[in-house]
């Protein structure tokens, strides 16, 4: 079996089981409308927000803004690559907190600690955690919903025995890490341009490998993907891990930027994850979305928050919002699945 533009072909000349060319050719365009129309809608909230505020656009207001997003940024992304393939991960917030704190001990236990070594090992932690997730999805062949939100508490479990109620202040943590958390360069956030390295690397690896195309056939049909030869299994194992990996990169990140950590750090934030990789026109069915469209629905919702905070508008609206934006993202996608099917079969039809 040969694989030509992403799309399996089979040798004994019968039609290939992967995705149809045509339905991929399609998925792009409409991609390419969503995260355009999602860039429209960030600018018309700066404006009006402007408007009231002229000060919301000064240089400090956007380096906050910038830092506020960065990490959910890097963690959208990462949760890109799972829901693709009809997956998701809720303990992506429990990891988080769980490498923050560790970076932390990490530093109180050995003040010397060159924070590239940090990095590195907060890293490696967090892509343990996505082995124990693929490993247990793996093996135990239990939908990820349910396995996850198990290592949701778990992991928040072990970071909360580790922790035993202590809290790591930014004192206990050298001044160069804590540097990396407000650098700039140029006027912009290093935890910014981190997160657009992130962006970057996931969008092409998604556009231009073999198997991270995979993942998109994986996502819109597991048996077929099977029958085309694609090691699904083993495409889910990756994607788990390289998430965990992400969320732990998030996760020292994020001890950098805070300084102040306990056991609670990250609660809660799966679900804004979730909704930043939604909104971003990520299909929750799987099979479509995009690293760009989950970085600038990351964006969006932090931009959301910093508006209405600026705008003096109660933060029960803020939910609101957010739920009008995932329950209008989810819509559009069964839309603009439907009309892709209809446009299918009538070029079907017409060829035929």
């Amino acid at each position: 079996m040969s694989v030509t533009a992403g799309v399996p072909e089979r040798v004994d000349g019968h039609p290939p089981t992967g995705p149809d060319p045509r339905r991929r050719g399609l998925a792009e365009r409409l991609l390419a409308v969503r995260e355009l129309s999602l860039l429209l809608a960030l600018a018309a909230l700066v404006l009006v927000t402007t408007l009231r505020n002229e000060r919301f656009l000064s240089g400090q207001s956007v380096k906050d803004l910038l830092l506020g997003c960065a990490i959910l940024v890097i963690l959208a992304v990462g949760q890109t690559l799972v829901i693709v393939t009809r997956n998701v991960d809720l303990s992506v917030g429990s990891i988080l907190g769980l490498v923050a704190f560790a970076t932390g001990s990490l530093f109180l236990a050995a003040p010397g600690t060159p924070w590239p070594v940090a990095l590195l090992l907060g890293v490696a932690l967090g892509a343990l955690c996505g082995v124990v997730n693929g490993g247990l999805i793996a093996v135990a062949k239990v939908p990820a919903l349910v396995i996850t939100l198990g290592t949701l508490y778990a992991f928040r479990g072990v970071d909360y025995y580790w922790a035993s109620g202590r809290q790591i202040n930014a004192a206990d943590m050298p001044r160069s890490f804590l540097r990396l958390g407000n650098q700039t360069v140029l006027g912009v956030p290093v935890l910014f341009l981190v997160a657009l390295v992130v962006v970057a690397v996931v969008g092409y690896y998604l556009r231009a490998y073999r198997s991270g195309r995979e993942l998109y056939a994986i996502g819109s049909e597991p048996a077929a993907a099977r029958l085309s030869g694609i090691p699904v299994g083993r495409r889910v194992f990756a994607v788990f891990v390289a998430n965990g990996a992400l969320a732990g990169l998030a996760g020292v990140l994020y001890a950098a930027r805070f300084g102040t950590l306990d056991a609670a750090a990250g609660t809660g934030l799966e679900l804004q994850v979730v909704a930043a990789a939604v909104v971003g026109g990520v299909a929750i069915f799987g099979g479509s979305g995009s690293a760009y469209g989950a970085a600038l629905g990351a964006v969006l919702l932090t931009t959301i928050g910093s508006s209405l905070a600026v705008l003096r508008i109660d933060p029960f609206w803020q939910q609101a919002v957010v739920g009008a934006l995932i329950l209008a993202a989810i819509g559009l996608d069964r839309l603009l699945a439907v009309r892709m099917a209809a446009r299918l079969r009538g070029r079907s039809a017409h060829g035929a």
